[in-house]
């Protein structure tokens, strides 16, 4: 093991601490969070992506069964928002999914706690997310 390793390990250690956030302690008061100036967070609210579609009297429901379909573990649900964490197969890193409801759509919100980009993962299950819900409304 070369001498520089060590080093190099605590500076990755601390270059990811000084990234991470933590989890969401409250809706914001009626908006999400903002993202952090990082590449590794997607909003609706701040325009980065379209909100979701709510379709139905069940339409809360089948987004609750999509979040846990696709491996999101609900931390919270309360009136019309809800906070899921994801985690990253290899490493455990957390991301922060968000869902407040806004009359006819759902605004959501999905970022890394760690580090600056996160190669579109967030962007991803927004997305697939939004796939999902279209494929069940249509059953």
């Amino acid at each position: 093991m070369s001498r520089i390793a060590p080093f190099l390990a605590l500076a990755v250690c601390l270059s990811l601490a000084s990234c991470a956030t933590a989890g969401p302690s409250d809706s914001g008061g009626g908006r999400l969070r903002a993202c952090p100036g990082s590449p590794n967070c997607v909003n609706s609210e701040e325009g980065s992506a379209p909100p979701l579609p709510v379709i139905g009297e069940d339409g809360w429901a089948r987004l609750r069964e999509v979040i846990v379909s696709l491996g999101g573990s609900v931390e919270r649900e309360e009136d019309g928002y809800l906070h899921a964490t994801f985690r990253s197969r290899f490493f455990g890193f957390v991301d922060d999914l968000e869902c407040r409801r806004d009359g006819d759509v759902v605004q959501i919100r999905s970022a890394s706690r760690t580090g600056w980009w996160d190669l579109g993962v967030n962007r991803r299950r927004v997305e697939s997310i939004r796939r999902a819900l279209g494929e069940s409304a249509g059953k």
